[in-house]
């Protein structure tokens, strides 16, 4: 017993001791960390470390959250421990911005008549409201995007996009508003068609588009919030130049977006921009002070928004190319108001084949009146003493450049802000109605690149390792000579 009480009392068995109790202490202290951080909400647990931060919630969808007052239920009808865990980690963090979202995971497997009682598959997410008694689905697939064209060329889909917060804020938006939207976009003039791009932003702002040719009508439908015009190659019919005239003077909202033929080749549309103070110019135009990169035909205009125009707008960077221009003019009735959202900069010319004309031009313009009708009809023309008349605004917007939209542009530059800019000019259009479309993010990978990366390759692979062992010979030679 002498011996083992002596062997403890030496300055090693101390030492070591020592080591052990602070060991032992240290491991209990990260144990009792790990189960409190364990206790945490979910939304709280996992720090958002991926590079195009698919977990950030934005401000529309913050903003949109907080001004909720009607109860969601967000069903997710899948295992969620099988689940992947960038969706059930999302919709945690989504639930949590507002005390009206409630979550809640229900296993197929173990209950596999829920999925009879929705009429959906696995992997589906049911938010519904009973305030609306409205109900939508959102299928994994949709938050989680698969590239099939890279299938054709690997023989296996990517993941290309994560849409977690586009899908949802859009689906609780749909559930909690009785009315959609009804834009009616018009063919028969050589009319561009919209990309899949700005499609699926019209569908996550709960507006249902639907081609109409003005000629087959007598007047533009009655049900139209909003008469969509974009990149027509000819020109409107007398008739159907007075068909929108009609609908504006019953309060309508017209948007025209000019492509390729500019609108002094379009006479009737020329006229009818000029009636609200539009004047279109020859040419194509050409910036030399906001361009990209040397290419003054690829234009960065300058905003002026307000009104709903400026939501999400952040960095103001906007591209266009091979746009036309106007210029703003006196309207035809004082009762008109005209003004500019998107122009160029001073040092800009409109060009021709045979000249070149320096001066700033306008890219983009709201046109509203407010006008006067009978309760209930559509033609300001039809009012009468005997009848009741109600106000109301007629908007007519229009952008000269139809590229603002174009796939080219929005999917290569997918940091720019030309969808927020064109669906804050969609949605200006209609009453208590705010942008909230927002794109997916992309899952792609992102490779860090550097330059003169041979010298900073041999600094790492030689200069480094050197660095240390002379180091590490400089402390044992002083070590060695003490």
């Amino acid at each position: 017993m002498e011996k083992i009480k002596k062997l403890f009392q030496t300055t090693k068995t101390k030492r070591g001791t020592y080591s052990i109790g602070i060991t032992a202490a240290v491991v209990a202290i990260v144990i009792v960390f790990n189960l409190i951080i364990g206790q945490l909400p979910e939304q709280y647990r996992n720090i958002d470390v991926s590079s195009t931060k698919i977990y950030e919630i934005t401000d529309t969808s913050r903003d949109f959250l907080d001004k909720l007052d009607k109860d969601v239920d967000i069903k997710v009808l899948a295992v969620k421990e099988e689940s992947d865990e960038r969706i059930s980690t999302f919709v945690s963090k989504y639930a949590a911005l507002s005390k009206h979202l409630k979550v809640e995971w229900i296993d197929p497997v173990l209950h596999p008549s829920v999925l009879n009682e929705y009429d959906a598959q696995e992997d589906t997410i049911i938010v519904s409201c009973e305030d609306t008694g409205k109900s939508t689905q959102i299928s994994f697939d949709d938050i989680i995007v698969m590239d099939m064209y890279s299938y054709y060329y690997t023989g296996s889909a990517a993941e290309s996009e994560f849409d977690g917060e586009g899908q949802l804020t859009s689906a609780v938006n749909y559930v909690v508003n009785d009315a959609n939207q009804k834009i009616y976009r018009t063919s028969g003039h050589g009319e561009s068609t919209f990309s899949t791009t700005i499609n699926d932003l019209m569908d996550k702002n709960n507006c249902t588009v639907t081609e109409v040719n003005l000629m087959m009508q007598d007047a533009v439908p009655q049900d139209c919030d909003l008469l969509l015009m974009y990149s027509p190659e000819k020109d409107l019919a007398d008739s159907e130049l007075e068909s929108i005239r009609n609908y504006l003077s019953g309060g309508g909202n017209v948007m025209i977006l000019l492509g390729e033929t500019n609108s002094t080749e379009l006479p009737n549309l020329s006229s009818l921009m000029l009636e609200y103070g539009m004047e279109s110019v020859d040419g194509y135009i050409a910036d030399t002070q906001r361009c990209y990169q040397g290419n003054y035909y690829y234009i960065f205009p300058k905003l002026s928004v307000s009104n709903g125009l400026d939501s999400g707008i952040s960095s103001e960077m906007v591209l266009v190319i091979n746009t036309h221009g106007m210029q703003l003019t006196d309207a035809q009735r004082d009762t008109i108001s005209t003004s500019a959202f998107m122009s160029t900069s001073d040092n800009s010319y409109a060009v021709t084949e045979d000249d070149q004309t320096e001066g700033n031009y306008v890219l983009g313009a709201v046109a509203t009146e407010t006008v006067t009708t009978a309760s209930g009809s559509e033609d300001s023309e039809e009012v009468s003493e005997d009848e009741e008349t109600e106000e109301a605004e007629s908007r007519l917007t229009v952008i000269s450049a139809g590229s603002i939209i174009e796939a080219s542009i929005t999917d290569t530059f997918t940091t720019l802000e030309n969808t927020t800019l064109f669906m804050n000019a969609v949605t200006a259009n209609f009453d208590g109605v705010e942008n909230i479309s927002i794109e997916p993010k992309s899952l792609a990978v992102e490779y860090n690149t550097v330059q003169h990366a041979g010298l900073f390759s041999l600094a790492v692979i030689i200069g480094l390792p050197l660095l240390i062992v002379i180091s590490g010979f400089v402390v044992w030679f002083r070590r060695r000579r003490a």
